[in-house]
């Protein structure tokens, strides 16, 4: 019998390249995006439901998750992949902003979890897999909120393997690296007031260093990360972290042999600070 993935956030980047990839390697799936009807692509693929989900919107949830089921039987993996980035000095972020940083990364994956729990607890059986980031194990500046969403999933995935494992359920993580998607435009919002004065020359040169150092061709490609997701769901393993990326796999090694001041050295002079 086919298993079935519920995908959140396909419409793009590391959600899209994962439901073309778990479709090719026959698994139903579930691609969620907030805008089903702009949707050509996947629409066209067998064994593939398209439906909406705004992780900001729990009857779309409860929605998706039935379809889901009433159109494959049930579900066997839930990929928490939603997700957006708040960037910009704190004093900055409009409050509504910081609220809906937490409402995509980290409530919504809440949300998503906890309607599935029943189907899960019922089934005796399924598997989360939540995207995380090299995010939620290290930090750099002008992202405070984006991290703690992260560092909020990690610890959120690590305690909670604990209860699931009482009903058969299975959680994992991936902390993919720098990844060439559009996460850097349509997903990402740059607030920064310019009249906090005090703030605007470190936040030029960290800019400017974070452009020149985020080449597209050494980062990651969403079908790559994909990759490691489809493993993690495949591999029968109770591994609960997967770096994904080769940036990933230095920048995660190096910090966990550095003192914070160490570390905090190498950003001041990578990034001129």
């Amino acid at each position: 019998m086919k298993k079935t993935i519920l995908i959140t956030g396909t419409s793009s980047g590391i959600g899209r390249a994962s439901a073309r990839l778990f479709q090719e390697n026959g698994w139903n799936v579930v691609a969620t995006m907030r805008s089903p009807e702009k949707e050509m692509e996947l629409k066209a693929l067998k064994n593939t439901l398209v439906t909406k989900l705004d992780v900001l919107e729990l009857d779309t949830i409860k929605s998706a998750i039935k379809d889901g089921i009433d159109k494959f039987g049930k579900i066997d993996v839930v990929l928490n992949n939603a997700g957006y980035g708040l960037m910009g000095t704190f004093e900055s972020a409009r409050r509504e902003s910081i609220i809906r940083q937490f409402g995509v990364n980290v409530q919504g994956l809440f949300d998503v979890t906890q309607q599935v729990l029943p189907h899960f607890r019922k089934n005796k059986a399924g598997m989360f897999i939540n995207i995380s980031s090299v995010g939620g194990r290290m930090t750099f500046p002008l992202m405070p909120l984006y991290h703690s969403t992260k560092w909020a999933v990690e610890g959120f995935t690590e305690s909670i393997r604990w209860e699931l494992a009482q009903i058969g359920v299975v959680v994992k993580l991936i902390e993919p690296g720098a990844v060439a998607t559009d996460f850097g435009g349509r997903s990402m919002d740059m607030q920064h007031n310019t009249e906090l004065s005090e703030y605007n020359e470190f936040v030029g040169r960290f800019t400017e260093a974070m452009k020149s150092a985020m080449d597209p061709e050494k980062m990651s490609k969403p079908e790559q990360i994909a990759e490691i997701i489809y493993s993690a769901a495949t591999d029968g393993k109770d591994t609960l972290r997967y770096r994904a990326g080769a940036d990933a796999l230095y920048l995660l090694d190096a910090r966990s042999k550095m003192s914070d001041e160490a570390y905090f050295a190498m950003q001041r002079q990578q990034f001129g600070l």
